[in-house]
């Protein structure tokens, strides 16, 4: 089937593959915007995949002070795992060990949502049993002693069981320069998109995956289609035209939210064009067996 083609660049008639997943979302705040963001990215690294990482995980936004619980500035997380267990074993050990222990931080809640995660409710324990429980209304929290005051900590935040995982865009390019500028492009649109977070370093991934691998050990391993080295010694997906592939994976809290994230690095890589940025852009799916979230590409289009 013919791509389709706009401002130049060849969009696939395809689709990107995702999968259900468990999310939720913190606000982390802090004396000022650098240590509230420190907090943040402590907090939400190694969180690239689930793969080998244990969940998924990244800043959504940065909150001015006027918009947080306790009035200082603030960073809106998200983290997203496979089951609810992980997910609360992932969220009590990183903010045990990144929030807490950080400078002047405290932690809420900013997920409304049915099901939920105990994080005050269980790091309390580290207070040795000087911690003091308090309410504000509907809102539970803990007050945690700690070297510089105390952690003021929400007791549980919500969890959804409609979160999304691996949305993804494949971006490819005449070179690296220009397919790098492509996505840099998309993850900055992207990034404005509320309730989405691309987990890779700086939102962009080049050693996209497959589903398994030769060495039975592995779960996963490099996406030769994708490769453009290894052109010629397998089955390749690339034009002849094409030198550099990389890769964008979207998590959302919601199917919207991931679609819309789409839709905005797909309307930046278009505006950009092929003589600035790529020449393609694909997405990678397994023909509709790895997960029920189908993103059609031509769908997203501006």
């Amino acid at each position: 089937m013919r791509p389709m083609i706009k401002n130049g660049v060849r969009i696939d008639e395809t689709f990107a593959e995702a999968f259900p997943m468990r999310g939720t979302a913190l606000l982390i705040t802090g004396p000022n915007k650098r240590w509230a963001r420190q907090a943040a990215v402590t907090m939400t690294g190694f969180a690239t995949s689930v793969i080998g990482c244990g969940c998924e995980a990244g800043i959504d936004c940065e909150v001015e002070a006027r918009d947080t619980p306790d009035g200082r500035p603030g960073v809106r997380v998200l983290v997203f795992a496979m089951s609810s267990n992980d997910l609360q074993s992932q969220l009590t050990n990183r903010v045990g060990q990144c929030v807490l222990t950080s400078p002047g931080s405290a932690c809420f809640a900013d997920l409304n949502a049915p099901d939920s995660l105990k994080v005050g409710s269980l790091l309390r324990y580290f207070g040795d049993g000087w911690q003091v429980s308090k309410k504000f209304g509907d809102r539970h929290f803990w007050r945690i002693p700690v070297m510089d005051g105390e952690f003021f900590c929400e007791a549980t935040t919500g969890m959804t069981k409609a979160a999304v995982g691996g949305g993804n865009l494949l971006i490819c390019g005449e070179d690296y320069e220009k397919t790098l500028r492509a996505a840099e492009a998309a993850i900055e649109a992207m990034n404005e998109v509320r309730d989405a977070i691309m987990p890779f370093p700086g939102g962009i991934v080049r050693s996209g995956s497959k589903v398994g691998s030769k060495y039975k050990t592995l779960h996963a391993s490099t996406n030769d289609a994708f490769c453009p080295s290894l052109r010629g010694l397998v089955k390749t997906e690339l034009d002849a035209d094409i030198g550099c592939v990389l890769e964008i994976v979207i998590d959302g809290l919601t199917e919207a939210a991931v679609a819309s994230a789409m839709r905005a690095g797909l309307a930046a890589i278009v505006r950009l064009g092929p003589r600035k940025g790529a020449r393609r852009v694909s997405a990678g799916n397994y023909g509709g067996k790895l997960g029920p979230f189908h993103f059609r590409l031509k769908d997203l289009l501006p």
